[in-house]
């Protein structure tokens, strides 16, 4: 009994000394009607929502407007004039013309330019194709990359007397042939686009399968944490600390090897080659010296800091409980994907329909201006291809070719301005809905901790409840957050485009200047991103205050906690980097074995020997079990965070009275030395 009360007195005091070492503000009061999430709460931040909608009221009139202007050019726009074939038309390689014949067959319209209507014509073949209305022939063309070239499995088909045709080359057909092949060839990346499609379409169960698997073994994962994690962190950091002892042995020989070969940094100089640097004493001395220190800081941190790493241990434990009772806050993640994936559809085709907006212009070039006559047809008189003829013109070269579009007009001259406002709603709205996330998990969480006795005190449906409250009071302060963080954004993008624009001219002082810019914006960013997930996990989703009074709040609490706040972030950040690393890597080596053939399955289900790239179902299955491992593990990430903040705040609310008990999980309040008193029993 004394032994427990010296450990009470031990850690009150340690509790005290680190109040008093940091300047944190006043600790949290007791309130008797506190028990988790306040549900009596008022909106907050009102004036920033109604500024919030107004911009987003904003951002569907500039798509509307975007998108007007383009439909009405586009009905004025005609197909690219040339060679390149539709499905529809009829492969006219090696028919030559008859000159004699009527135009309507001996062209096909679709290939001919629009003002021309071959059945009302007057011209004449020859006449048709002097004037470069019409091709004289067709060469078959297959779609690559989105472009139309020519289609070498029928180049073959070409006949031989093609090339006998008047006023063309003799060595047309060899000439059609190695060009064609060159050029296909170059761009074979249709037919390695096809295979990949055909391997996809081929394995894509599987593929699946794999999937289903990463998320298997994240849930897993995380769900067994409240068993392993005491053994995982201590492996950790006991291999970390193998590691760093390795270091210092392979340091130490490679010194004591070029110090008997009398290796020296003086003897060389200063040279680019950074391999010459290894071969010296001084370089091995060096690296001894750093992981030597890095070795030293780690071993004194475990040492003396080994009570905090066990309350963030127990604090991971909780996590994971936590999360098994809300399987459903691992769903979350899909309404966020789904939710930033429209904010940048909308964002991409409202910017696309503000970049071709406006009425399209078209003019009247000379095709060949060597012409006396075409010379003044330089592009400054207008036209309409629809109704083009260059008979009357004198010029048979002339072709009415689409510029640009207009850019005069209200509208057109403020472009600029709407993409500019269309970037900064987008980066506001993508902002915002992150804000969503975190603020709808930290409700949900935060009543997990709050629940005395859990898991019934636990409310029904606690991520829903949440997301409710947040939509309905908690808007403004949400978008107040994310346009603070907005701002910030761009102002480093605005850094990078002048660094960008002026990196030429730039002189060694102004080079140092915009990286030291970059390098502050670029940290006040992350610590904007850090006072907002504070702020919306505790005084946001918890006491539903407005933003300035939870940003106040959080950091000030975890300013009086600063060194558990290192503690907790560095253990988790190990541990879940610890997980992806196991499911990453686990699931993309399993599918390696499985697509290379060496795991055969019985039957004919599947045979890798039928992927053309074995390599692309690898790929993809690493690549998709990295997000979904990314997903299920933020949400871990924001459960430690969240019952982190509800832990420090239930020590400073209670003392483990019968008026005040502590809501802490028995596992912390052992480690702590605490626990709650008991009511003694009535003497009968």
């Amino acid at each position: 009994m004394n032994k427990l009360n010296r450990g009470e007195k031990k850690e009150e005091k340690e509790e005290k000394e680190e109040k008093e070492a940091t300047e944190g503000g006043e600790a949290a009061q007791f309130d008797p009607t506190f028990n988790g999430p306040i549900h009596k709460r008022s909106c907050t931040d009102v004036i920033c929502c109604v500024l919030f909608m107004l911009v987003i009221l904003g951002y569907m009139v500039v798509g509307i407007i975007g998108e007007t202007p383009r439909d009405r050019g586009a009905r004025h726009r005609t197909p690219p004039q040339g060679l390149c074939a539709w499905p529809s038309v009829q492969d006219l390689l090696g028919a030559c013309l008859n000159y004699a014949g009527v135009p309507a067959q001996v062209f096909n319209q679709s290939l001919c330019v629009p003002s021309l209507d071959l059945a009302n014509t007057d011209l004449t073949p020859m006449a048709i194709v002097d004037q470069e209305l019409c091709p004289f022939f067709h060469i078959p063309t297959t779609s690559v990359l989105g472009r139309c070239l020519p289609d070498v499995t029928t180049l073959g088909n070409i006949p031989g007397y093609f090339k006998d045709i008047p006023n063309l080359p003799s060595d047309l057909n060899d000439t059609l042939l190695n060009s064609t092949t060159d050029i296909v060839n170059g761009f074979n990346a249709k037919d390695v686009g096809v295979r990949i499609f055909e391997d996809f379409a081929s394995a894509w169960p599987w593929i699946l399968l794999g999937l289903v698997i990463s998320m298997l073994v994240s849930m897993l994962f995380l769900l067994l944490l409240r068993f392993t994690a005491p053994v995982m962190v201590w492996v950790l950091i006991i291999g970390l600390l193998g590691a760093g002892a390795y270091g210092i042995w392979h340091c130490y020989w490679e010194y004591d090897n070029y110090k008997s070969m009398s290796a020296s940094i003086h003897d060389i100089g200063f040279t680019t080659n950074l391999q010459v640097y290894l071969q010296t004493q001084e370089t091995w001395l060096a690296f001894l010296i750093i992981i030597s220190v890095a070795e030293a800081i780690i071993l004194l941190t475990v040492i003396f800091l080994r009570t905090r790493i066990l309350i963030a241990i127990a604090l991971i434990q909780e996590a994971s409980r936590a999360v098994g009772h809300m399987m459903s806050s691992l769903l979350y993640p899909l309404v966020t994907f789904v939710l930033v994936l429209v904010c940048v559809a909308y964002w991409g085709i409202t910017a696309l329909y503000l970049a071709t907006s406006g009425a399209p212009i078209y003019r009247v070039v000379a095709l060949n201006a060597s012409q006396p006559a075409c010379q003044r047809y330089n592009g400054s008189e207008d036209c309409n291809p629809l109704n083009f003829s260059s008979a009357g013109l004198g010029c048979a070269s002339a072709r009415c070719i689409f510029l640009n579009y207009n850019s005069e007009g209200l509208l057109q001259r403020n472009i600029f301005n709407l993409q500019i406002y269309n970037a900064i709603a987008f980066l506001w709205c993508v902002n915002f809905v992150i804000a969503l996330g975190q603020c709808t998990l930290a409700g949900a969480f935060a009543s997990y901790y709050w629940a005395f006795a859990k898991p019934s005190d636990i409310p029904m449906f606690p991520v829903t409840s949440a997301f409710i409250r947040t939509l309905r009071y908690h808007v403004g302060s949400l978008a107040f957050g994310a346009l603070i963080l907005t701002l910030v954004q761009i102002v480093r993008i605005i850094l990078e485009y002048i660094d960008h624009k002026t990196r030429a001219a730039q002189n060694p002082v102004a080079r140092f200047l915009m990286c030291c810019l970059k390098c502050c914006f670029w940290c006040l960013e992350k610590f904007i991103k850090f006072l907002n997930r504070n702020a919306y996990i505790w005084s946001i989703a918890v006491y539903g205050k407005n933003f300035c009074v939870s940003a106040k709040n959080a950091f000030l609490l975890l300013m009086r906690n600063i060194i558990r706040v290192v503690v907790l972030d560095k253990v988790t950040d190990l541990l879940l980097f610890f997980g992806k690393l196991l499911v990453v890597g686990g699931v993309a080596v399993l599918s390696f074995f499985f697509f290379s053939g060496r795991i055969v399955l019985p039957g004919n289900t599947f045979r890798s020997e039928t992927l053309n790239y074995y390599w692309m179902p690898i790929i993809t299955v690493a690549i998709g079990s990295y997000l979904i491992a990314h997903g299920f593990f933020s949400v871990y990430n924001m459960s430690v965070d969240t019952l982190f903040l509800c832990f420090l705040e239930d020590l400073e609310r209670n003392d483990g009275s019968q008026e005040k008990p502590y809501y802490m999980s028995k596992n912390l309040m052992k480690i702590l030395n605490k626990s709650n008193k008991t009511p003694k029993a009535k003497a009968k």
